[in-house]
């Protein structure tokens, strides 16, 4: 039996070095990690309508399967209409926004890659006022803006997405996009997506009605479940603290606040 034994020129390592050693590691690691995530937030911005319509035609029809085509639709459609007029030029050209309504009772609204809103009936039956639920929509509408809607893919997917279409694999958009559709149903808004989104809905509803009456309804609504079977939770974080945001925006702005509308009949 043989055993090892430390000479002075080899001497076990102290536990400070072990430290050291592991900090340099951690910090690799978080640094390799901040450098993907800043990779993947830029490359969004370089991916193309064109390719977005690519990935909608893979995860849209998941949803158009469980939507409803029916009055409601319709009306919620004739909304986000009227909103999508009065966006920025740049972000209307090459889009066809739309809304898909779900006949459940969820409470929650996504964007989707493929110009499309998804709202759950359980959403609108909550509104009381249709200034309330045009909040909602242009919120969703500011996830388009800043891109957040594919962002929520996942920053693996975003990446494989944008060396496909650099390489010139368009094909291999739509299998890679089979993957980001769980990533989409279990993503989660940083509270930054979160403020930049309200302060495009809000600008939206201004721009409506002349006024934002309703502008902090719905989340008023959502800080009261926090502890409740709440989806919208799980994907719209810190209600909240954004009413409270939203306010100081109001007050900044000098918004007024007048009268609301009801909810159109076919959302009653």
């Amino acid at each position: 039996m043989s055993s090892t034994t430390y000479t002075s020129r080899n001497k076990p390592p102290s536990n400070r070095q072990l430290l050291i050693l592991l900090g340099i590691f951690a910090g690799f690691t978080i640094g390799i990690i901040w450098l993907i995530s800043w990779v993947a937030s830029s490359i969004v911005w370089l991916i193309p309508p064109s390719v977005e319509q690519q990935l909608g035609a893979v995860i849209v029809p998941v949803y158009e399967r469980l939507a409803q085509p029916s009055n409601a639709q319709n009306t919620l459609n004739e909304l986000l209409d009227r909103l999508e007029a009065k966006l920025p030029p740049e972000q209307r050209q090459n889009r066809d926004y739309k809304v898909l309504y779900i006949p459940d009772d969820t409470v929650n609204a996504l964007a989707l890659p493929g110009d499309r809103i998804i709202i759950y009936a359980g959403l609108v039956k909550q509104a009381q006022s249709e200034n309330e639920l045009v909040m909602v929509l242009g919120h969703e509408l500011g996830h388009f803006a800043n891109r957040d809607h594919l962002r929520s893919l996942g920053r693996a997917v975003i990446v494989q997405v944008a060396i496909s279409y650099f390489i010139g694999d368009i094909g291999a958009i739509e299998s890679i996009a089979v993957s980001g559709i769980e990533a989409i149903s279990n993503s989660q808004y940083s509270q930054s997506q979160e403020s930049q989104a309200d302060e495009v809905g809000l600008t939206l509803l201004q721009q409506t009605y002349g006024h934002v009456a309703g502008a902090t309804d719905f989340f008023a609504w959502m800080s009261q479940k926090q502890t409740s079977d709440v989806d919208f939770l799980a994907t719209h974080p810190a209600p909240g603290r954004r009413v409270k945001e939203l306010q100081q925006l109001i007050k900044q702005r000098n918004y007024q606040l007048e009268k609301k509308l009801p909810l159109p009949p076919t959302l009653q």
